[in-house]
């Protein structure tokens, strides 16, 4: 049996214990802070106890030892194991408010009086992005920023069941007024579109409910824009494929993330799911997607 390795990593305060939780729920044996130099015999001795989905924890605590992560994540991968590697990340002040809230210190606040170098949070959790920018890089991102725990949980589940042999498409409805989502590798921005919100039946509902559809399928403007869209991405997604990236996140945007964006979210997923893997995210919808 294959073993797939999931590294969980990303910036402190971003949600890596309710991620690594929603992962042993899966059925994944987790580890948290394992320092890489460890991972291969962790990975190894798990192997051998039969445990075919490991998760690891990798946080700025280990920095000294990153660099070595990320040729070992080759090494593995050439070895022929599935890794994945997931990075959560946060808007800084969503970040500044959650370590407000728990009151607990950042990793790499340093610990003493006023003027015994302490570093002020901020600074704190950009030091932090600068030393995990690399690993950023070769990873999924998920932004929590606007994110509840369960939300976070369903993501992380979806996550991980997808196909890991192949590119998965992401498909994430957002709204502008609460900010551009980090993970996305491609935004689009549909608030040109007829706007359902004005229409006071349709108010109420979303862009997954039969009046909204009706609704929209009759502007021939949002049409052609989906249309645009989808040559875009199947134009690009084979150069996508051949740099071997597992996961492409197309996020899609209105003014408040219920009507058109979740629309064009659901009618993008549907046009590529007989190609690929995909995922629909809704951030702003209360209940999960």
């Amino acid at each position: 049996m294959s073993q797939e390795v999931v590294i969980l990593t990303g910036i402190s305060g971003s949600g890596k214990s309710v991620a690594l939780h929603a992962l042993e729920d899966a059925g994944f044996f987790c580890v948290d802070n394992l320092p890489p130099e460890l991972l291969r015999d962790f990975i190894r001795l798990e192997h051998e106890r039969f445990s075919a989905r490991v998760a690891v924890a990798v946080d700025v605590r280990t920095a000294g030892s990153l660099p070595h992560l990320l040729p070992l994540i080759d090494d593995l991968r050439n070895e022929g194991l599935h890794v994945r590697c997931v990075f959560l990340d946060a808007a800084t002040d969503a970040l500044v408010r959650r370590f407000s809230e728990t009151r607990r210190p950042h990793p790499l606040s340093t610990q003493g009086t006023p003027g015994d170098g302490s570093r002020a949070l901020i600074d704190a959790i950009e030091l932090e992005r600068s030393l995990l920018a690399d690993l950023r890089e070769v990873s999924t991102v998920i932004d929590t920023s606007q994110l509840r725990p369960a939300q976070l949980r369903q993501w992380m589940r979806d996550l991980v069941g997808a196909n890991a042999s192949s590119l998965t498409l992401v498909f994430e409805s957002f709204a502008f007024k609460h900010g551009v989502p980090l993970d996305a590798d491609f935004v689009f921005d549909v608030r040109v579109l007829p706007n359902p919100f004005y229409i006071r039946e349709l108010r109420p509902l979303t862009g997954r409910d039969d009046a909204v559809v009706a609704y929209l399928e009759e502007q021939p403007e949002v049409a052609d824009m989906l249309g645009q869209i989808e040559t875009f991405l199947r134009r690009w997604l084979p150069s996508f494929e051949n740099d071997q990236r597992s996961y492409l996140t197309v996020a899609i945007g209105c003014t408040g993330g219920q009507h058109r964006s979740v629309y064009g979210a659901e009618q993008l997923a549907s046009k590529f799911a007989d190609r690929n893997a995909t995922l629909v995210r809704h951030r702003e919808l209360g209940e999960l997607a």
